[in-house]
């Protein structure tokens, strides 16, 4: 049996769809949900649902009783007092739970810059993989898919960059990073959970096919878009003050702001790609299949 957390959200729905479309019938699905009518009608006649939230201890315990393999996600929560309530504090039932019901795998996904001086401090990054240790400790197979920024995160700009031909961002104009789509993480994931061939712990980093700076970014959407779109970058203040006036609470903001100096200064830079079928989708794709829609609905 398969479990899948967090299954209405933008990784954990798609996780769910690939699970749903490629898994036999002999392989029992099992999602851990608030909201039960939030899952498509189809998903709801095929797996077997456990009502309540991840964090909470009964609920995990029920979720996990004969679960071969969890697909684990910490949901984002923008008003939380702590970054440990989000990550780790959320995570220590379900790490109890795991030894418990002797859960064989647990996938689950983070942050690039472990072993590097800017993960100590470096916000959201930082938590993520303070809460991989956390489960790494239970002593379950273990694989973490450890990401830079996704590139669906620009879908929260798709109004200004219709309206206005911009989008923003902290790091320099010419600063060269991997983005990853959010669909090669789920895909990666799904692959985890059906084989379960694997043992030990290890860290798998998605990073897209290529690094481009901002401003190649914009010049790929202009030519997608068939308009002129340019990056603007923002200072770090700016970035704090847009989280507060939009309700995020302090620690959040600061965990952004943290995880977002530690990027400019290159904590998601520099690594290998050893294998490139892991995250295939260009950025240029992405903004076909994905971007392009968004901003002309």
């Amino acid at each position: 049996m398969i479990v899948i957390t967090a299954p209405t959200g933008n990784i954990g729905s798609r996780v769910l769809d690939i699970l749903l479309e490629t898994s036999t019938r002999s392989e029992e699905l099992r999602v851990i949900v608030r909201d039960p009518a939030k899952l498509p009608e189809a998903a709801r006649e095929r797996v077997d649902i456990i009502t309540g939230s991840h964090r909470d201890a009964d609920v995990v315990d029920r979720a996990f009783d004969g679960a071969d393999a969890v697909f684990w996600l910490a949901p984002p929560d923008l008003h939380a007092p702590s970054l440990d309530s989000v990550y780790t504090g959320f995570t220590r039932a379900a790490a109890k739970a795991f030894t418990t019901h002797q859960v064989g795998h647990v996938v689950s996904v983070s942050s690039l810059g472990r072993g590097t001086p800017l993960a100590d401090h470096a916000g959201h990054v930082t938590a993520s993989l303070a809460m991989d240790d956390l489960i790494a400790s239970t002593g379950v197979a273990y694989r973490t898919l450890t990401n830079p920024s996704f590139m669906d995160n620009l879908l929260w700009q798709a109004i200004p960059i219709r309206d206005n031909g911009v989008f923003t961002g902290t790091l320099d104009a010419d600063h060269k990073s991997p983005t990853v789509a959010i669909r090669d993480i789920a895909a990666a994931a799904a692959r985890l959970l059906l084989d379960r061939t694997w043992t030990g712990t290890g860290e798998i980093p998605l990073l897209g096919p290529a690094d481009l700076s901002p401003n190649e970014m914009a010049h790929t959407m202009s030519e997608v878009l068939g308009r002129p779109v340019r990056y603007q970058q923002q200072t770090l203040e700016d970035l704090r003050a847009g989280f507060i006036a939009r309700g995020v609470g302090d620690a959040i903001a600061d965990a952004y702001v943290d995880m977002m100096r530690a990027k400019g200064d290159g904590i998601d830079d520099g690594y290998p790609r050893t294998d490139p079928t892991l995250s295939p989708t260009s950025f240029r794709e992405w903004c076909e299949q994905s971007l392009a829609p968004a901003v002309r609905a």
